[in-house]
């Protein structure tokens, strides 16, 4: 490298205070969990994640943050659809409604659920009447979820749609196809992607949240405690092994999302081989 294009002191610096940053901000209190969550050894940290409540809180998460991902693929694509191909009344207000959830604390989330779906509430005797109990139960975790996750897949599909050419459309209809057939044909692949992405991101988002769960969910062991719950209690307990190697558990799982991720990606085309 030349002289002129050696990076100056000032740019040294710079370089080293950002990788200082990082590594203080992320490395370190991931080493310290890893450390801590591993600090008794293998077995006991396997039998830490395997004890009936770590473990029933574990699933608890995993499958319902899978669920709502798997919803917000449909029903964010459906929203986006709206937003983008229809010029209907309060357009812009819905579009702002789907933004909510990313400005308000998801405590506030919790809290407006309980109000609306408890058992005092008009809709929570309605559907209580009908059956369905929502608050301190699993649907309400569910419903919790979906809200704080709803604009990933809308987000992320509303600029698609808007960039597909009318042209293609057209044509897709001047040789006969159905409006199924030109969903799958011209619109489908244009999305998929997208919609993909948005979804194992907001199943990322779920496995982490605390706010809105533990203000609706009941947090009872074995049947409505969450991962993140669950290790807020064992901090709170003094078992800061059993809440790091949970934590760990948590982490694994969102390594493991990340992988699917980038091989949904690659297998779509939304990141190339480089």
């Amino acid at each position: 490298m030349s002289a002129a294009l050696a990076p100056g002191p000032l740019a040294r610096a710079l370089r080293a205070g950002v990788v200082l940053y990082v590594v203080a901000l992320v490395a370190v209190p991931l080493a310290t969990l890893v450390e801590v969550g591993l600090a008794d050894g293998p077995a006991a940290f396997f039998g830490r994640i395997g004890a009936p409540t770590a473990r029933a809180a574990l699933w608890l998460t995993t499958w319902t943050a899978l669920l709502v991902g798997a919803l917000n693929v449909v029903l964010g694509t459906a929203t986006a659809w709206v937003l983008v191909r229809y010029r209907l009344p309060g357009r812009a207000l819905l579009s702002a409604l789907v933004d909510l959830p990313l400005a308000i604390p998801t405590l506030v989330a919790g809290v407006m659920l309980a109000l609306l779906y408890g058992p005092t509430a008009l809709a929570g005797r309605a559907l209580s009447a009908l059956g369905v109990e929502v608050v301190f139960a699993r649907p309400g975790i569910v419903l919790a979820l979906l809200f704080v996750t709803l604009p990933f897949v809308v987000r992320a599909v509303e600029p698609l749609l808007a960039e597909i050419d009318p042209a293609e459309e057209e044509a897709a209809i001047v040789l006969g196809a159905g409006p199924v057939q030109t969903f799958r044909t011209v619109f489908l692949p244009a999305i998929l992607p997208a919609a993909l992405s948005g979804g194992i991101r907001s199943v990322g988002r779920a496995l982490g949240e605390f706010g809105s769960i533990v203000v609706i969910a009941g947090n009872v062991p074995g049947r409505t405690l969450t991962a993140p719950v669950f290790v807020f209690g064992e901090i709170e307990s003094g078992e800061p092994g059993a809440a790091a190697a949970t934590s760990i558990g948590l982490l694994a799982l969102a390594l493991a999302l990340h992988a699917v991720a980038w091989a949904v990606e690659r297998r779509t085309g939304a990141r190339r081989a480089e």
